[in-house]
């Protein structure tokens, strides 16, 4: 495993109060933070860094009476659904599956929603929490939460693209910020199961680039011999506006047919323009029990045409650390997950922020040699 100078947890669950929770004092239940992870990671005009955290908000007791409970967001407010235990499969803590039916179908144990952490330039200390700009459901659409944000800086403007969960659709939704601390919803921009769309910091003969990832659970083999391996990549999109997206035709970063670590494989971090070219961060997948391995590859991608590959490492970037969540080891319940999500330029180095064990935050300055 790569060593980093400073790696460290910034946010745990237990930093978090929920007596400021959008949920609070809407449900006659007890919540507790099962994750305050996967944090998107942007530059404020001053010069502080903002972390978009990921909040996951559960049940203490999601099984009672015989049923297992979610959290839905309506019009009436938050209220809990029940479903009879001999219906689901709760096997995995952050869902539970229901059986029946041609096709896989969920719920979550948890609601999450977005709360804005503000942190010194350096990424390293809160200097504030923000819940009064909490990004939390506020439609149908995202009625059982927003996940997993990921800040890009265009020009004067900060674009956030959020994973909206409901039973209507999997989708993307997009928010605005002239500021990147205010945030205003701006509607789907993709309504398909897409968890990991990613918004290049900057235009390309301008147009506003993406990379996406769409979800299935059917897809076509490469031939026998290909270097490639069949299911989830990483698309390539592009916008004249960043609300209107049309899929790139020449494919982007595909799993590897000579390591398992690329079995499954989404985008990680926005890309953000380096001397050699985009520089895009991943995460790829290996197959183990039933969450997986996650780690933290890169890549470098031509500065005009990003379809186009320069070069990247199949060595992890970073990978799930045991000892940084040694102190709330009481808290784990996924391990070997590493999921990066949000890069800040820093002179000599990156600033990187990721979601570890799905629990908590974790800053890690990077050196700009380490992908040379």
């Amino acid at each position: 495993m790569r060593r980093y100078e400073i790696d460290r947890l910034v946010l745990v669950p237990d930093d978090i109060d929920l007596s400021k929770s959008p949920l609070a004092g809407h449900l006659d239940a007890e919540t507790y933070v099962l994750g305050a992870f996967n944090p998107a990671l942007t530059r404020l005009p001053g010069g502080n860094l903002l972390m978009m955290v990921r909040v996951a908000e559960a049940l203490r007791e999601p099984i009672r009476g015989g049923k297992v409970h979610a959290i839905r967001w309506s019009e009436q407010g938050y209220v809990l659904d029940g479903w009879p235990l001999e219906l689901v499969n709760t096997a995995d803590p952050r869902k539970f599956l229901l059986h029946g039916g041609g096709w896989k179908i969920m719920a979550l144990t948890s609601l999450s929603w977005l709360l804005p952490v503000e942190l010194t330039p350096d990424g390293l200390t809160v200097v504030a929490i923000h819940y009064d700009r909490a990004v939390a459901p506020a439609g149908s659409w995202q009625c059982y939460g927003v996940e997993d944000a990921r800040i890009s800086r265009v020009g004067n403007e900060w674009l956030m693209t959020t994973c909206s969960v409901s039973p209507e659709r999997h989708s993307t939704t997009l928010y605005r910020s002239g500021n990147g601390l205010d945030w205003e919803f701006d509607g789907i921009v993709l309504d398909h199961q897409n968890k990991d769309m990613l918004i290049f910091e900057g235009l390309i003969s301008g147009q506003y680039w993406a990379q996406t990832r769409p979800l299935g659970d059917l897809y076509f083999a490469y031939p026998p011999g290909s270097e490639w391996r069949a299911g989830p990549s990483i698309n390539l999109a592009t916008s004249p506006d960043g609300r209107h997206w049309r899929p790139h035709l020449e494919p982007g970063i595909r799993p590897h047919a000579g390591t398992v670590a690329t079995a499954r494989m989404g985008g990680g971090t926005p890309p953000i323009l380096a001397d050699a070219g985009w520089l895009t961060l991943w995460h790829g997948v290996e197959p183990k029990e039933i969450v997986g391995i996650y780690r933290t590859y890169w890549s470098i991608l031509d500065k005009d045409d990003p379809s186009r590959i320069l070069r990247g490492d199949h060595t992890p970037l970073l990978e799930a650390d045991p000892e940084l969540t040694r102190p709330i080891e009481h808290q784990l319940y996924v391990r070997d997950v590493v999921f990066t999500t949000g890069i800040a330029d820093a002179g000599d180095h990156y600033v990187v922020a990721s979601g570890e064990a799905d629990l908590a935050c974790r800053i890690t300055h990077i050196p700009k040699s380490a992908f040379a």
